[in-house]
């Protein structure tokens, strides 16, 4: 058996450490030179992943033909940018999609996206509360795998479960979907409450309230509420608000601090999913009826559309009603 890994961010390098922990051949697609030679030279990635010694069963690339002989592809890359790579993935071999996010113009989830571009591969789903430097180590860490098929499915937790690595089985693909991709922007509310010094208060209310978001979307896109509920909507919530680990905790924490979104942006080498999926999110939820006030207020504060304080104050000043 060989796996592949699309991506070698810091995500996509701790899932390949995570496969080839059992000596498994593992390939690792890299659109940077210089992380395949750091790869391949010294297994190591001191740029997404330093201080990892990855495993030697690892073998970096820069050519995506090298996995045309994998029976399994991770795809880990941004998810604005899913849909080229998929396009250059071996058709016919099962998908992970470890990318969270909505795609800009279509509104497509990314399996939609995977579908359209392969539709002779077999996909699934793999999202969670998952900070990649403690997969990387081998910290406990529980993730959900969605598959419309449920052998394969079976099949594929098999292959990536590991002692401290616990995939749990769901034929919701949609809802784990959503969960990851709706979780990244209300991590950058959170953010903003955090670095805007508003307190614990605050950060409880924006996660609850959120996650009321997230459901209220979910369901509307056919979701199952109790996927929500679990580890990848909920779960990878709790986590992404709750740590500048997160990059889109992170990147709020800027924004309530008062430094301006196109900065923060700028000084990135990591993708901020949130900051890319907030407006395709918010327009999806209008489409479709649904209130996010939450997301509407990321958004604004991203395209820098109204000042901190009078977002609060709106969000402050909502009618009360019913929980």
């Amino acid at each position: 058996m060989k796996a592949g890994v699309i991506g070698a961010g810091a995500w996509g390098t701790a899932l390949a450490q995570l496969l080839a922990a059992d000596g498994q051949a593992v390939t690792l697609w890299a659109l940077e030179t210089e992380v395949v030679d750091a790869i391949n030279g010294g297994q190591e990635n001191p740029l997404y992943l330093p201080g990892i010694k990855l495993a030697p069963s690892i073998r970096a690339t820069g050519a995506m033909a090298d996995l045309g002989d994998c029976d399994m592809v991770l795809v880990v890359s941004p998810a604005q940018h899913l849909r080229d790579v998929v396009r250059q993935a071996p058709a016919g071999v099962p998908l992970v999609l470890c990318s969270k996010g909505i795609e800009a113009g279509s509104g497509l989830l990314m399996g939609e996206v995977a579908r359209a571009v392969q539709p002779t591969s077999p996909i699934a789903v793999l999202s969670g509360p998952t900070f990649a430097h403690e997969v990387a180590k081998g910290l406990p860490t529980a993730i959900t795998l969605a598959c419309d098929d449920a052998v394969l499915g079976a099949q594929l937790a098999a292959r990536i479960a590991r002692p401290a690595f616990r995939p749990y089985l769901s034929d919701d693909v949609t809802g784990a979907e959503i969960g990851g991709a709706v979780k990244n922007v209300l991590a950058i509310a959170c953010g903003v409450a955090d670095g805007a010094g508003l307190g614990l208060n605050a950060r409880a209310a924006l996660i609850s309230r959120g996650f009321a978001e997230m459901t209220r979307f979910g369901l509307a896109r056919g979701a199952r509420a109790e996927t929500l509920a679990g580890l990848s909507g909920l779960g990878d919530l709790v986590l992404t608000c709750s740590s500048t680990n997160s990059r889109n905790f992170s990147l709020g924490k800027g924004l309530g601090e008062g430094r301006s979104a196109a900065e923060l942006l700028s000084n990135r080498r990591t993708v901020a999913e949130g900051a890319f999926t907030a407006p395709v999110l918010r327009d999806a939820a209008r489409a479709a009826g649904v209130e996010m006030p939450v997301v509407e207020a990321v958004c604004a504060l991203l395209a820098d559309a109204a000042p901190l304080g009078t977002v609060i104050d709106a969000l402050l000043a909502r009618p009360l009603r019913p929980e």
